[in-house]
């Protein structure tokens, strides 16, 4: 898949500096979320590709779910391109599911155009 304009150290460092943001993992694997009242958005999560297939976007997705749960959050929302069936599967195995889509979300490099799944998840026990 085509990237999407990649986050700077500024992107991360203006929402890291904003109410109910938080980040779990390390540097190989890490997630950044967002917590409004009893919901959280995944805006992104990302592995080493070198590292990649090893289990670790899974543990760091189950590290973002506990502390969002933790913050108060009982609702996941995401959104993820069509184009990314890896994170799709990911997840669909971890009970994430689909509840709408956003036509036209992602402006790629490449000058593409595609939507964006809208998936949800309960992060009650």
């Amino acid at each position: 898949m085509t990237e999407t304009k990649a986050w700077g150290a500024k992107d991360f460092a203006d929402l890291l500096g904003q109410t109910g943001v938080f980040v779990v993992g390390d540097a190989s694997s890490y997630a950044l979320g967002r917590v409004i009242f009893d919901e959280v958005e995944l805006l992104t999560i990302v592995t080493d590709p070198a590292l990649q297939k090893q289990g670790l976007g899974r543990k760091t997705l189950a590290q973002f779910h506990a502390t969002a749960q933790k913050m108060g959050a009982a609702t996941a929302f995401l959104e993820v391109s069509v184009e990314n069936s890896a994170a799709i599967a990911l997840y669909l195995k971890t009970g994430w599911q689909e509840v709408g889509k956003r036509k036209a979300y992602y402006h790629l490099q490449d000058g593409r155009v595609v939507d964006a799944l809208v998936m949800s998840r309960s992060l009650a026990e």
